[in-house]
């Protein structure tokens, strides 16, 4: 199971990496880059900046 960091520093387990990164590709990116908008999921908070995509992204399924 992957983890990342949420914005206030919390740890976040990612449960289906799959569906995570395809709800970020169809509704916070544009033109395969992070849109800068903001992602809720179980009480974790995201800004879906450029660089947050491209990490979330890079992780091996």
């Amino acid at each position: 199971m992957n983890t990342i960091k949420d914005d206030y520093g919390k740890e976040y387990k990612i449960s289906d990496l799959k569906k995570f990164k395809k709800h970020l590709l169809d509704y916070h990116s544009r033109n395969g880059k992070g849109d800068n908008s903001l992602h809720e999921e179980n009480g974790y908070w995201f800004r879906v900046t450029k660089q947050f995509y491209e990490q979330v992204m890079s992780i091996k399924e």
